[in-house]
């Protein structure tokens, strides 16, 4: 009797070892199935015309009566108007700011000695527009104020060039992803067959962020001094492999 009960115990015994052993081996399965991804990275880029242009015009009279520094910078603020009207730029798309005058002999760490120029006044015409066509021609043609005597300066105020903006990345960014999504699928694909595996669902993906470049990335060339820009981004996202 002590004997039969002793073998239903030790059968019990291996029964439930065996099923603990397979519960143990299915999740081990489960594990290396889920611990299967492969990471990818996916590229997409467009070649955009920035929308939007701005250009401050920054230029200076000198003279040792204020009442002649003023005529001077009148008639360069003129000049430039003028100018502006000949490229086909709108006045509604000009504003006068930043009117500066300067007394050197009010300036107490002023060398001594006589000064040339007493008085010089500054003058900035800001130009914003939605035509950038018309700034990228005007800036071409800008030495027609140089020959008209106007002086015009990047001291102390904004620089010389225009600045082109590109302002509708939202209108780009669903298409870009889908296409960044789909190369790093096809690179995933190209992974999963020199592995003898398919590619199954994404386990996690990183949109990454969008940057606007210059299209002519060189030493020296800024995004903002060109008018042809190159929007790029790059996603990162993980995908299941299965057998």
């Amino acid at each position: 009797m002590k004997g039969a009960v002793s073998w239903v115990a030790a059968a019990i015994l291996a029964a439930g070892l065996i099923a603990g052993g397979a519960s143990v081996g299915r999740g081990l399965a489960g594990f290396r199935t889920a611990d299967r991804f492969v990471t990818v990275k996916g590229l997409a880029e467009r070649e955009v015309l920035a929308d939007v242009a701005l250009w401050p015009l920054r230029f200076s009279a000198t003279h040792d009566d204020l009442a002649q520094a003023q005529a001077r910078i009148r008639r360069s603020q003129e000049a430039i108007l003028g100018f502006l009207g000949r490229q086909g730029v709108e006045m509604s798309q000009v504003e006068l700011q930043n009117l500066e005058v300067t007394d050197l002999l009010a300036n107490p760490w002023r060398s001594p000695g006589p000064i040339e120029s007493r008085f010089i006044i500054r003058q900035t015409l800001m130009v914003r527009t939605n035509e950038p066509e018309k700034i990228e021609r005007a800036g071409q043609a800008v030495g027609e104020l140089v020959e008209a005597g106007v002086v015009l300066t990047s001291e102390g105020g904004p620089s010389l060039g225009p600045t082109y903006l590109f302002t509708r990345l939202n209108d780009l960014k669903p298409e870009m992803i889908r296409e960044a999504t789909a190369n790093a699928r096809r690179a995933a694909e190209q992974f999963a067959h020199d592995s003898g595996s398919r590619v199954g669902r994404i386990r996690q993906a990183n949109q990454g962020a969008f940057v606007i470049l210059a299209r002519d990335q060189a030493p020296g060339v800024t995004e903002e001094g060109q008018r042809r820009k190159t929007v790029r981004v790059v996603s990162t996202i993980e995908f299941f492999l299965e057998d």
